[in-house]
């Protein structure tokens, strides 16, 4: 072979290792970017997720947002500010009688079970109307809302009617819906429609049943529990009437059987 042919081949050789090396850095260069791309992507999704997360972290609950509400929807057959009182009964009634409760409350649900028939007779015949304040602090004292979403619950009953509210209320109280207090099972939209199926009026009730499930009434609640806490009350159930409050012959407490309400409130009637 002679030294042209050589010197020759060995150009060649190095020409296309010289290209291979362009071709190989040019290679390099562009998975260089995409790594560099593709990083820069995950770092901006990482730190949109941070943010996103952040955002709903400070966004407010749907009980917050009710709380910082400036226009509240109030129910039908409420009025006083934000349709926070709630009088039912014979408008030619002279006395009313003022009913404090909480619906997760244990006590409230065995003064129903005892008393609350007598109350809603003594109602309908016109002996006294009664007022309706509903509190939500067991929410606080034992965690969970279902105080609140009860209350809005009912609020969404009286919308329908009085009669509807009352019996609704007593589906409530009752020992086949009432849960523990430390059940929050009032929490529940699903539950608290199943226990108004056992209300005539509100059974299968799709206006009923959408207020409950949008929330309709959350502010009114909001503000009827707060109307509470002004009352300066200090626990339920409390019975009020012309300013004094009605417990059993010897007690602090509430009456709660038939005969200790019928003397408390015929001393009552009579004051």
């Amino acid at each position: 072979m002679s030294k042209r042919n050589s010197q020759a081949n060995k150009s060649a050789a190095r020409e296309r290792l010289r290209v291979e090396r362009e071709r190989q850095a040019k290679k390099d260069k562009a998975r260089k970017q995409i790594v560099v791309g593709v990083s820069v992507v995950a770092v901006l999704a990482i730190a949109g997720g941070v943010s996103y997360g952040v955002m709903q972290l400070n966004k407010p609950s749907a009980w917050e947002a009710a709380a910082d509400a400036k226009n509240v929807t109030a129910p039908k057959n409420t009025s006083g500010d934000d349709g926070t009182t709630v009088v039912i009964g014979e408008a030619s009634a002279k006395k009313t009688l003022e009913l404090y409760e909480d619906s997760r409350c244990p006590v409230c649900a065995t003064f129903e079970q005892a008393v609350g028939e007598t109350v809603d007779k003594d109602v309908e015949a016109g002996k006294y109307k009664i007022k309706y304040v509903g509190a939500t602090f067991i929410d606080n004292a034992a965690g969970g809302e279902g105080s609140k979403n009860a209350l809005s619950a009912l609020g969404a009953a009286l919308d329908v009617s009085p009669e509807a509210f009352l019996e609704y209320k007593t589906a409530l109280y009752s020992a086949k819906y009432h849960p523990e207090e430390t059940d929050d099972k009032f929490a529940k939209d699903s539950y608290l429609i199943e226990a108004a199926e056992s209300v005539d009026a509100l059974k299968g009730n799709k206006a009923f049943q959408k207020n409950v499930e949008d929330g309709t009434f959350d502010a009114w609640a909001i503000k009827m529990s707060k109307a509470f806490d002004k009352s300066g009350v200090q626990g339920t159930p409390t019975l009020k009437m012309d300013g004094k409050t009605l417990t059993a012959e010897g007690s602090k407490n509430a009456p709660m059987t038939v005969a200790d309400f019928n003397t408390a409130i015929t001393k009552a009637l009579k004051g």
